[in-house]
């Protein structure tokens, strides 16, 4: 009975070590597909694929974008068509990734060149951004997003 005490907590130290690595080896399915989802999107803004934004965006996706402005689907598409809303260089980094049963937040920086008839056509900059996923109708769609550009940081000497 004494050897068993020793080698039953063995077998269970075992068991949490094998849960909490696979947990910690990125074994998440939904995060895995949020992740595609976000690159397709990336994707789509490069290619300027108007449907496969329309397809990620739900019908009442929303966003602050990096004008200040709060804008609906509709209008964001609207800005794709005329050529206002357009970028050519696009990366996007993932920081953080929660899932909450049929709802995912994402948050992360980007870099991106404006194109089209944006006010920074041109430009380089740098955002931080917000995304909220939503599984409604049995797939995944973006609901809503929040970017903001950020300020370039002041060139620190040391004393």
């Amino acid at each position: 009975m004494k050897i068993r005490a020793p080698l039953t907590a063995l077998l269970l130290l075992t068991l949490a070590a094998r849960v909490a690595t696979a947990a910690n080896t990125g074994a998440d399915p939904t995060g895995d597909e949020i992740r595609r989802l976000s690159l397709e999107e990336v994707n789509a803004f490069l290619k300027n694929d108007r449907a496969a934004m329309a397809r990620l965006w739900s019908d009442d996706f929303v966003v602050t974008n990096p004008l200040n402005k709060f804008v609906t689907k509709r209008q964001v598409l609207g800005m794709v068509d005329s050529g206002f809303l357009v970028i050519p260089t696009f990366e996007r980094q993932i920081d953080y990734l929660r899932v909450y049963g049929d709802i995912v937040i994402v948050a992360g920086r980007e870099t991106v060149v404006w194109g089209g008839r944006m006010p920074n056509a041109g430009k380089s900059e740098n955002l931080r951004f917000t995304a909220v996923w939503m599984k409604q109708g049995g797939r995944w769609q973006q609901i809503a997003r929040h970017a903001n550009i950020v300020p370039p940081q002041p060139s620190v000497s040391p004393p």
